[in-house]
């Protein structure tokens, strides 16, 4: 079978195509669902596709983890709630502009442009596969230590007023991320000899109490105030628009499918690093980021999906998980007796295109159901807040349960709610938070495998740093961030362009 033919396997077998399609659908509204994550329901799904073929295995999987990377960013958009990890830069911009009725514009450019970052990704992975999978093999222990500072340092941009306040809120998700049992010595951290602490906090009940929680007791504020009205007369945005932000589209998904190829990072992180790139480039946005930017919107979607099509290139290509879904993907091929990695491309190429044929249905059936149901899923912010508050909490009690059945979630996620309520209250930023969380085992893994390769010897760490070009780029990427964002380098900027226009003047 040559590459062509196995790419179009999918659309020669309808009962492929079916499962591609049943999958995204799935996806997207499992996606949309706090709590009910992508990675459940593939795991969920080992189970039962474990007597099928692999074909029709692979493709309802592909399906749903395509489908649930973009679910995520309707309630992001219409709630605050993300749906996962992923759609937490996507709320910081979209729920704004719920707020002033124009949720269907928000879902309609963010599908259109999901696809685009999704199809980038995919042809990545077709491409230069090999090349990216050897790029990656290049990140030592260091560099990805490196690259969770880089991100935890994102917090001045994530936090729309004070700095220090920002650095405050991604140090409290650091500490949070680092509670229960250490996973090398197994001693006891922040525990407070309190059982319940052992093991650790739960980021999805984090997640859901700082963003759901948190938005209903705010909404208890308003209770009486009418709902805005959304406009959904105009849902698929016009060539104009998709146009106009297809730049920062194809900067941010390139981000996504970098990050989401390096193994134990995933579309979260690449969604928050291509919104800080977005602050970065966007010089006069037309609305402010943190009030409705679309570039908001832009950057982080056509991340995440991009990022999907990232994380399969190291699956494919070297046998090493890109992030928790293709992990558990790769756990189903060796199941259908299959062998990812350096051979399979040789051994058994057929697959890898099909998979690649798969991704493509998938993200098609993607813009298809998401330019879809749109006007009923924006009645839910028209409902009166007297039934909308029940529901957002309602909402955020099952998908804090559902992640490990466990009572004790619910009660994690009560608690960082009123934590969360507080911190808005006074100006504090929430994404920095959760961006501490999911950076925090990154950093603390990488520090002692780096630290562990050098002997434990500092001067040798650091010699690594000044002496490897790649640590070395992140090294210097990362003192420019901080100093950027200091008063101090505002300071000079406003003396060199003063000193510039007096030359010029001259």
């Amino acid at each position: 079978m040559d590459t062509m033919m196995a790419i179009l396997t999918i659309f020669t077998h309808p009962e492929l195509l079916l499962l591609v399609g049943v999958g995204t659908f799935a996806g997207i509204y499992i996606g949309a669902i706090p709590g009910l994550s992508v990675t459940m329901a593939v795991s969920i799904l080992i189970s039962f596709t474990f007597s099928w073929d692999v074909y029709p295995a692979i493709s309802i999987m592909v399906g749903i983890y395509m489908g649930g990377v973009f679910g995520g960013s309707r309630t992001a958009i219409l709630l605050n709630i993300p749906g996962a990890p992923s759609s937490i830069a996507t709320a910081m911009d979209g729920y704004p502009m719920a707020q002033r009725g124009e949720a269907g514009e928000a879902i309609g450019v963010t599908t259109v442009i999901s696809f685009f970052g999704g199809l980038i990704g995919i042809l990545v992975l077709a491409l230069a596969a090999p090349f990216v999978a050897d790029f990656a093999l290049t990140f030592q222990p260091r560099d990805y230590m490196l690259l969770a500072v880089l991100g935890i340092l994102l917090v001045g941009s994530l936090s729309t007023g004070s700095l220090v306040k920002g650095i405050f809120a991604g140090a409290f998700g650091l500490a949070i991320g680092a509670v229960g049992r250490d996973p090398l010595t197994f001693t006891e951290r922040f525990t407070f000899d309190l059982q319940i602490m052992e093991g650790g906090i739960s980021f999805v009940a984090v997640m859901i109490g700082m963003f759901g929680v948190s938005e209903a007791l705010l909404q208890l504020q308003n209770i009486d105030k009418k709902s805005v009205r959304q406009k959904v007369d105009k849902i698929i945005p016009s060539f104009s628009i998709v146009k106009k932000y297809l730049p920062l589209s194809l900067q941010t998904s390139t981000i996504g499918v970098v990050i989401g190829a390096l193994p134990g990072t995933g579309g979260d992180i690449a969604a928050l690093m291509a919104y800080d790139h977005a602050k970065r480039v966007t010089k006069n946005p037309e609305v402010p980021f943190g009030e409705g930017a679309m570039e908001g919107l832009v950057a982080p979607e056509s991340a995440n999906n991009a990022a999907v099509g990232g994380a399969f290139i190291p699956m494919m290509t070297l046998g090493i998980p890109g992030d928790a879904v293709t992990a558990i993907l790769l756990g189903a091929l060796f199941v259908h007796g299959l062998n990812p990695g350096p051979m399979l491309m040789i051994d058994q190429p057929d697959m890898f295109w099909f998979i690649v044929g798969a991704l493509f249905t998938a993200n098609i059936f993607m813009l298809v159901f998401g330019l879809t149901g749109i006007k009923v899923f924006t009645k839910i912010v028209e409902m009166p807040r007297s039934i909308i508050i029940p529901l957002i909490l309602l909402l955020s009690i099952v998908g804090a349960y559902a992640v490990n059945n466990s009572i004790t979630d619910i009660y994690w996620m009560l608690i960082f709610g009123v934590f969360g309520y507080f911190m808005r209250h006074y100006g504090y930023p929430l994404g920095p938070v959760i961006l501490g969380v999911i950076l925090s085992r990154l950093l603390d893994d990488n520090w002692r495998r780096a630290i562990i390769s050098e002997r434990e010897d500092l001067g040798r760490f650091f010699e690594g740093i000044l002496t490897s070009p790649l640590s070395f780029v992140l090294f210097v990427a990362v003192i420019m961030i901080f100093v950027s964002q200091t008063p101090l380098w505002t300071a000079v900027k406003k003396r060199l362009f003063k000193q510039v226009g007096h030359d010029q003047n001259v």
